[in-house]
C-alpha cells in the first residue's frame, strides 16, 4: 500500500490504552525524524508496544512503514523502493516549475525528484505530515497491565483514540511550503495551495485557484470509475473574486465589433488551450475537437512549437482568466449599455423608530451615496439612486436637482403597485446631493411619532422592481426591515409552528408569491439585498428567498441595539454597496467531450439546463458546477473546462469574463483520490446538504453524509490499497484525511442539528449564507480558527497560527480569539495574568472583567495595542464585520463559545471528532464484509 499518500489509524479493539509506534516519533505538527542510519527504537524493543518493527532498506531508510514517508527523507541516495513517485497531486517546487515552463499545460508526470528538491515532500507526490500515516493502536490488556506507564505511551481518551494524533486541519506543512511563494498556473492538473495559506498566483494559462477550484484535479476516465470512487466531480467557481494587490488584475480585451473569436461548433471562446493549425490559418477546439478558420484580422503565423508569436501580447492566448469588452452588436437581445440603479427602501414602522435604527440608517445613507461603486478610471459613479420608505403604505421621494426641497408621494393601493414618479426618482447622487441630504435629515423627523406596527414587504419589492423597469435599469434594492410583514397585502406572512412534523417546510417560503417575485426580479436584472433587524420571528425562509434567487446578500441582526451594534451594521452596509458586482448575468460552461454539466448550486436561477441566469453576481459569490460523464476521457488529452460569464458592470457596459481550467484524467482510481481536496469537498457537501433540507428531514440528510463518506473511504481502501490493510486500519487518501472531521462539523451545524436557543430563523439565515459562500468561507465557518494570543511577543501584532478547535487546547493561563467568519470571541482563562487584564480591559482582576458584546477600551500600552491590532487584522480577512464577544472561563456566557469548539461533543448531541472517526471506521469495516 502507498503509505506516503494515505493516513492509517489502527484500532485494536481489545484494549483502551493507546501507544505511539515508537518513542522517537514526533506528534502531529512536529518535524520528521532524521534517519541517517538504521532505525533505532531508543532502547525499547518492539515487543514493548505490541507491534512489529518497521523494515528497513539496505541503506538504512525504512521501506514501507506507516509512520514514515520515505520520500521526505533528506539526501540524494535512496533506493528505488524508498522514493515515492510523483503523483498528479504533487506540488512541484519552483525549480521544477521553471524546468517545465517551456511546455505549458502538460500533465504532471510520474518521475523521480531532482536531488535539490528531495528535501521538500511536496515534490514526491505527498504532503508529509509527521504523525499522520502512523498507526494509533490499542494494545492488548495483557501488555497494558504488564508494562504500565512508559515513554511514548499516550493518555487514554476514553475511547482508545488519542485525539492529538488524529489528522489536524491546521495544515502547517502547506503553509511552510507555499507561504509567500509563487504558484504558477502552467501545469495541467496541478493541485493548488489551500485557501488557508497565503500565496501569490502567476497566471500562465490556467485560471487562478482564486477563481476556480475542483474537488479533484484528476478525473476518472470513465463513468464506471467515477461511480466506483463515490467522489463528487465538481468545480467551485468564484467568477468575480477579488485578487490581492500583488497579483496582476484580470486583463481586458477589446476585439471590436466582431467580438471574441469562437469555435464554430460549440461556441467556446478563444483560449490558451486552442491549438493552431495550417500555419495559423485555423485552430482546433480543445472542447469539441472541431477545426475552425481564423478570421483574417486575427491571423498571425505560428512558430516552430506550433504557438503564435504574438501569444505573450494577447491575454486570451496567454492567460487562464481574461475579460472581453463587448459592443452592443455582440450583446444578445440587443442589450447594450444601460444604467444601473440603487434603490434604498427603509422601514419606518414603530419598531424602527423606537430602536433608533431609522436615524442610524439615514445618517449612514448620507455617507454611502457619496461613495458608490465605479469602474476603474472613472471619475464618478454612473449609478443612479432612489428612496422609498414604508410601513403599511409606500412613500416615494422626488429629489430632482431642480427642486427647492424633496417631495413625497404616498401610494396607498398596495395590491397593484405602480410607480407614481417617473422624473426625479432615480437621480445622479452628485447632482442631487443637497436634496438627498435634506431628505435623509427629514425622514427621522417625519416618522418620529409613528405608532404603526404593521409593515409591508412584498409590495415594497414590487415597487422597486417596477421603478427599475420603468427607468430601463438593472440594479439593486436595499431593504432595511424590522418585523414580520403582517399588513394586509400581497406577501403577507404569519408565524409558523416550529414543532411541525415536516421540518423541511420550515426552510421553504410560506407561499409561491415570493418564488414568483424572485423570478420577476431575475428577469429584470434586479438584485435584492436584505438587512433584517428583528426582535422576534420574521420568517427568514420566506423573505430571504429573494436574496438567494437574485444574487443578493442577507444580513441578520437579531435584537439589534444602536449603541452596541452600530459599528457592525455600518461596516457591512458600506462594504455591501462598494464591492465589485455585475448585473443581468448569464453563466455558461464548455466542457471536454466525455463530460457534461449535471447541476448548478448557488445564489442563482436556472433558466435552462445549459445556462444559468443571475440577476447579479458579486466578488463574494461562488457557484458549484457539478459534472457527470457522458463518454470516455483520454489520459493524454485530459479534461478542459471553460467558464463563461456574461454580465453588465456598474457603468452598464457589457463584459464577457472567461476562466479556463485544465485537469488530468487517469484510469487509476488512486490518482483521482490523491489529487482531491477536502476543503473543496466540504463546500460541495455543505451546499448539497443544505439544498436537500428543502425536501428531506435533517436526520436523513445527516445519515446521507455519513453514508457518502463511508462509501468513498471504503472504495479507496478496497480499490487503492496495494496491500490488504489489517482489520484495524482506517485508510484515507492523504488530501482527504481531514474530510471526516469536516463532515462531522457539517453534521453538527445549526442547520442540521440545532442546539438549545437556536431558532428556525437562525437556521434559515445560515443555510442561505452557505449556499453562496466560497471555499475559504465555508472552511472557517465549519471549522473555526482558534488563535492563542498569549503566545505572541509583546510587540508582535500578527495573526497567530491557529490551534486545534477543542477545549483540550485551552489553557487557564491563556487568552484566545475564536472566529468562524460570522462571530468573534475573546476567551480569557481564569488564571490569565492580572497585568494583561489590567492593560487590556482596565480592570483590576479576572472577576472584574465584563462579559458580553462590545469593543475593547483604547489604552496606551503594548498589550492593548496588540490585541486590538490582531482583532483588526482578523476582521480584515472577512467579508462581514465580526462583532466581538468577551467570555470568561466558567462564566455563564461561555456556552456560546464552546459550541464552536467543533472537535468536542456538541451540546446538541453531535459526536466528538474521535467518536465520529471511530464510527466511520466501523461503518467501513461493515460495508466491506
Amino acid at each position: 500500500m502507498d503509505q506516503d499518500s494515505t493516513t492509517q489509524l489502527k484500532f485494536q479493539m481489545a484494549s483502551l490504552e493507546t501507544h505511539l509506534l515508537a518513542p522517537c516519533c514526533q506528534p502531529y505538527g512536529g518535524q520528521p525524524p532524521a534517519l541517517p542510519g538504521p532505525v533505532s527504537w531508543s532502547g525499547l524493543g518492539p515487543s514493548s508496544f505490541g507491534i512489529a518493527s518497521p523494515s528497513v532498506n539496505h541503506d538504512g531508510t525504512p521501506s514501507t512503514s506507516p509512520l514514515y514517508c520515505p520520500g521526505a527523507l533528506p539526501g540524494p541516495s535512496h533506493s528505488h523502493n524508498s522514493v515515492a513517485p510523483m503523483s498528479t497531486s504533487s506540488r512541484p517546487c519552483p525549480s521544477l516549475c521553471k524546468q517545465q515552463q517551456s511546455s505549458a499545460f502538460q500533465p504532471i508526470h510520474h518521475h523521480p525528484p531532482q536531488p535539490d528538491a528531495v528535501q521538500n515532500p511536496n515534490t514526491l507526490g505527498c504532503s508529509f505530515h509527521p504523525g499522520v500515516g502512523q498507526e494509533i493502536s490499542r494494545s492488548g490488556p495483557e501488555a497494558s497491565d504488564a508494562q504500565g506507564p512508559q515513554v511514548g505511551s499516550l493518555e487514554d481518551s476514553g475511547d482508545g483514540i488519542n485525539p492529538d494524533l488524529i489528522p489536524n486541519p491546521a495544515a502547517e506543512e502547506d503553509k511552510m511550503w507555499w507561504e509567500s511563494q509563487l504558484f504558477r498556473t502552467d501545469l495541467r492538473g496541478q493541485v493548488p495551495p489551500l485557501t488557508t495559506t497565503h500565496f501569490t498566483v502567476e497566471d500562465q494559462g490556467i485560471a487562478s485557484p482564486r477563481f476556480v477550484r475542483c474537488t479533484t484535479y484528476t478525473f476518472p476516465c470513465s463513468q464506471e470509475m467515477a461511480q466506483l470512487s463515490h467522489l463528487p466531480l465538481a468545480a467551485i467557481v468564484k467568477p468575480l473574486a477579488t485578487l490581492p494587490e500583488e497579483e496582476v488584475p484580470v486583463q481586458l480585451v477589446d476585439h471590436g465589433e466582431g467580438g471574441p473569436i469562437r469555435c464554430e461548433r460549440c461556441t467556446a471562446v478563444m483560449c490558451p488551450l486552442m491549438q493552431f493549425l495550417d500555419n495559423g490559418h485555423s485552430f482546433q477546439c480543445p472542447f469539441c475537437d472541431a477545426v475552425s478558420r481564423v478570421p483574417l484580422h486575427y491571423f498571425h503565423p505560428i512558430d516552430y512549437s506550433g504557438k503564435r508569436a504574438d501569444r505573450p501580447a494577447r491575454a486570451e492566448l496567454s492567460c487562464g482568466s481574461y475579460e472581453f469588452l463587448l459592443s452592443e452588436g455582440e450583446c444578445k437581445h440587443n442589450q447594450g449599455q444601460s444604467r444601473v440603479g440603487f434603490i434604498f427602501m427603509i422601514d419606518v414602522s414603530y419598531n424602527a423608530v423606537r430602536s433608533g435604527l431609522l436615524g442610524l440608517i439615514c445618517a449612514e445613507l448620507k455617507k454611502v451615496v457619496q461613495h458608490l461603486p465605479r469602474e476603474p478610471g472613472a471619475e464618478e459613479s454612473a449609478v443612479r439612486v432612489g428612496f422609498i420608505t414604508y410601513d403599511r403604505v409606500l412613500h416615494f421621494y422626488n429629489v430632482k436637482e431642480s427642486l427647492i426641497q424633496p417631495q413625497m408621494v404616498v401610494a396607498t393601493d398596495v395590491a397593484d403597485v405602480t410607480v407614481p414618479l417617473l422624473d426625479g426618482f432615480l437621480v445622479n447622487p452628485k447632482e442631487s446631493s443637497v436634496l438627498i441630504n435634506s431628505l435623509l435629515d427629514k425622514i427621522p423627523l417625519l416618522f418620529a411619532d409613528s405608532l404603526e406596527g404593521d409593515v409591508l414587504f412584498g409590495p415594497v419589492v414590487q415597487a422597486g422592481l417596477e421603478a427599475l423597469q420603468t427607468a430601463g435599469c438593472w440594479g439593486k434594492l436595499f431593504l432595511f426591515h424590522t418585523s414580520l410583514p403582517t399588513a394586509r397585502a400581497p406577501g403577507e406572512l404569519r408565524k409558523r409552528n416550529d414543532n411541525t412534523n415536516k421540518e423541511q417546510t420550515l426552510f421553504q417560503p410560506q407561499s409561491s408569491y415570493y418564488q414568483t417575485l424572485a423570478e420577476q426580479c431575475v428577469q429584470q436584472g434586479c438584485c435584492v439585498d436584505l438587512f433584517l433587524f428583528p426582535t422576534q420571528y420574521v420568517d427568514v425562509a420566506s423573505l430571504g428567498l429573494l436574496t438567494l434567487r437574485t444574487g443578493g446578500d442577507l444580513y441578520y441582526y437579531s435584537n439589534f441595539r444602536v449603541d452596541r451594534d452600530a459599528e457592525q451594521f455600518q461596516f457591512d452596509f458600506q462594504r455591501d454597496v462598494q464591492k465589485v458586482i455585475g448585473f443581468n448575468a448569464k453563466m455558461k460552461v464548455h466542457t471536454r467531450k466525455g463530460i457534461r454539466v449535471a447541476n448548478y448550486l448557488g445564489s442563482l436561477h436556472m433558466e435552462n439546463r445549459s445556462e444559468v441566469k443571475l440577476a447579479a453576481i458579486d466578488s463574494d459569490k461562488a457557484v458549484v458546477v457539478e459534472f457527470k460523464h457522458d463518454g470516455k476521457l483520454s489520459q493524454e488529452v485530459g479534461v478542459h473546462i471553460q467558464f463563461e460569464l456574461l454580465y453588465h458592470t456598474v457603468s452598464g457596459h457589457r463584459r464577457l469574463r472567461i476562466h479556463n481550467a485544465s485537469l488530468n484524467c487517469s484510469s487509476q482510481l488512486i490518482e483521482t483520490f490523491r489529487s482531491s481536496q477536502a476543503e473543496t469537498l466540504l463546500n460541495y457537501f455543505a451546499k448539497t446538504a443544505y439544498r436537500a433540507v428543502l425536501d428531506q428531514g435533517t436526520k436523513r440528510v445527516q445519515d446521507q453524509l455519513v453514508t457518502h463518506l463511508t462509501r468513498m473511504l471504503a472504495s479507496y481502501r478496497k480499490h487503492c490499497a496495494h496491500s490488504a490493510p489489517t482489520r484495524g486500519q482506517l485508510v484515507m487518501p492523504q488530501f482527504l484525511k481531514v474530510l471526516p472531521l469536516y463532515l462531522n462539523c457539517l453534521r453538527k451545524s445549526k442547520v442540521l442539528l440545532p442546539g438549545p436557543g437556536v431558532s428556525i430563523d437562525d437556521r434559515a439565515y445560515l443555510r442561505q449564507l452557505v449556499m453562496s459562500m466560497g471555499i475559504a468561507e465555508t472552511n472557517v465557518l465549519f471549522y473555526p480558527r482558534l488563535l492563542p494570543i498569549h503566545g505572541l511577543n509583546e510587540n508582535q501584532v500578527t495573526v497567530p497560527r491557529e490551534v486545534r478547535c477543542t477545549a483540550r487546547t485551552l489553557s487557564p493561563e491563556g487568552f484566545y480569539l475564536l472566529e468562524d467568519g460570522l462571530n468573534l470571541f475573546l476567551w480569557i482563562g481564569m488564571l490569565a495574568p492580572a497585568e494583561w487584564i489590567q492593560n487590556v480591559f482596565g480592570a483590576p482582576s479576572f472577576n472584574a472583567v465584563d462579559c458580553g458584546a462590545g469593543s475593547l477600551p483604547v489604552l496606551d500600552n503594548p498589550s492593548s495595542r496588540q490585541i486590538r491590532g490582531v482583532i483588526h487584522a482578523v476582521r480584515k480577512q472577512r467579508a462581514r464585520f465580526l462583532k466581538l464577544l468577551v467570555v470568561k472561563q466558567a462564566d455563564g456566557t461561555e456556552g456560546q463559545f464552546r459550541q464552536l469548539l467543533v472537535e468536542d461533543k456538541s451540546p446538541s448531541g453531535g459526536a466528538s471528532y474521535p467518536d465520529f472517526l471511530h464510527h466511520v471506521h466501523l461503518s467501513i469495516q461493515q460495508s466491506l464484509r
